[in-house]
């Protein structure tokens, strides 16, 4: 599951508007939708705001550890409601993973 899928999916099963997440980041829809589609390049500070607004966080897992890192999200249960993401890891892949459900 890339980073934008995921990105996807937390806001469906928040069930959270664009427009919800843009007040609360103060960012426009346009450029919202812009970001979440994986349209241009997206500063760390933006990621991070519209993480906080999913109750979620983003975090680098290096790729020797994503199938661990994996297999704990799935054992808790964190990642049942949104899609566990498939074995086939890209090297600089984003995940994001949120303990609210």
């Amino acid at each position: 599951m890339t980073f934008t899928d995921q990105l996807a999916a937390l806001r469906a099963h928040r069930r959270m508007s664009l427009a919800a997440i843009g007040a609360i980041i103060g960012m426009a829809v346009p450029n919202l939708s812009a970001v979440l589609r994986g349209r241009g390049d997206t500063k760390a500070s933006t990621l991070a705001s519209i993480a906080s607004a999913l109750d979620a966080e983003w975090v680098l897992v290096p790729k020797v550890s994503i199938g661990e890192v994996r297999r704990a999200i799935e054992a808790n249960g964190s990642m049942a409601d949104i899609g566990a993401a498939s074995d086939h890891v890209a090297a600089r892949t984003i995940e994001i993973f949120s303990n609210k459900k």
